[in-house]
């Protein structure tokens, strides 16, 4: 019975070390100010929707957990995202849907995508 129970913790162990070494480790990137419209990217990018008009959808879409993203004048998306796993960004955003905002955060280009980690946000004058 000992051995079945040092057997099965052995494995155990083995099985959580992969797991106890995937750290997130956050890549280099620039501090930034940003200023765009709040988008749902679902429709925005499927669809081209966007605008006052479509603003109860991206609200539904937001609470459904479709992610928002930021819109820049020059047609660039940029994706919240947050070093912390498991940190979801919708809510940063949500009273801002379809809105104008201005943005601080660390702005990263990884893999042809434009992210944001989000410091401050704030309505856009």
């Amino acid at each position: 019975m000992l051995k079945r129970i040092m057997a099965t913790t052995a494995v155990l162990a083995c099985c959580a070390l992969p797991l106890a070494a995937q750290g997130h480790a956050a890549t280099p990137g620039n501090e930034m100010t940003l200023t765009g419209q709040v988008v749902d990217l679902n429709c925005f990018t499927t669809n081209g929707a966007s605008g006052a008009a479509h603003k109860g959808c991206a609200q539904a879409c937001a609470k459904a957990g479709v992610p928002l993203g930021i819109l820049s004048s020059d047609g660039t998306i940029y994706v919240p995202v947050s070093a912390k796993p498991g940190d979801p960004q919708n809510s940063k955003l949500e009273q801002y849907i379809e809105g104008k905002v201005k943005v601080t955060g660390t702005h990263r280009m990884v893999s042809g995508l434009h992210t944001i980690e989000i410091k401050t946000v704030a309505a856009a004058t």
